[in-house]
């Protein structure tokens, strides 16, 4: 296993894909600080040269933040086929190809993450007006939007390795993230009891984030954690089955 682990990690780092995402999106972030800055330098009461919208376009950017993990996830997923028959041939067991393959480019995402997350905080702190307890209120933001987005990529990662195309991919992500939550609302609303079921969908609660975060008023909450979880173990156990019997041909 250890062996199959460097040797995925070394095809990984190989992937020009992953240095140009990672190096767009700190450019993208570093280049939004600075027109912000700029147009509050030089624009009369220009309302938005502030660190909390700054940091608001991250916590409003999810489906954003869950391209670049589709890519992340990608790297070792994507038109693989081949290289996983060999893996298979020589005796690596599946168990292990699956758990690989979701764990080193998650590692490198969540790393590219934290460093996005340090960027912005030095940015907006020196660049842009800061309002109170931005940092804190963005930093509680950010940790109810982590397991939404840990189980926005495990579906991604279990949808690769079952074969499935990138736009019923993309179409899934696209419901989950930004229309269950009205889907769920108008198909309960004639069901006493549960018309607030839709509040836990994982739009809603991404839509509710941002909102409290507007406010200055971001707390962590259970319920990202508890959908983001029954998100993330509905997947992954269902993934691991099937790639367990899937044919590879």
């Amino acid at each position: 296993m250890i062996n199959y682990v460097k040797s995925e990690n070394y095809r990984l780092l190989r992937k020009k894909g992953l240095y140009i995402t990672s190096l767009v999106s700190l450019v993208l972030i570093t280049a939004a600080a600075f027109v912000l800055h700029f147009l509050g330098e030089n624009e009369t009461n220009f309302p938005y040269a502030t660190s909390t919208f700054f940091y608001s376009n991250v916590i409003a950017g999810s489906l954003l933040i869950i391209i670049v993990a589709f890519v992340f996830n990608q790297s070792l997923t994507g038109k693989d086929i081949s290289v996983i028959k060999q893996s298979v041939s020589f005796g690596v067991s599946r168990n292990t190809i699956f758990w690989s393959k979701l764990l080193l480019p998650l590692c490198y995402f969540l790393f590219l993450c934290v460093i996005g997350l340090l960027l912005m905080i030095v940015l907006g702190e020196n660049l842009l007006f800061s309002e109170g307890n931005s940092i804190g209120n963005f930093l509680l933001a950010s940790l109810n939007m982590l397991p939404l987005i840990l189980g926005a990529y495990f579906i991604i990662h279990i949808l690769k390795m079952l074969k499935v195309g990138d736009l019923y991919t993309l179409i899934l992500l696209l419901f989950v993230f930004l229309f269950s939550g009205d889907f769920l609302r108008l198909l309960f609303r004639p069901v006493s009891g549960l018309q607030e079921v839709y509040k836990y969908a994982p739009s809603s609660l991404l839509n509710e984030n941002l909102m409290d975060f507007m406010d200055h008023g971001a707390a962590l909450d259970y319920r990202y954690w508890i959908v983001g979880m029954l998100l993330s173990i509905a997947s992954l156990s269902l993934g691991a089955r099937r790639f367990a019997k899937q044919n590879i041909d």
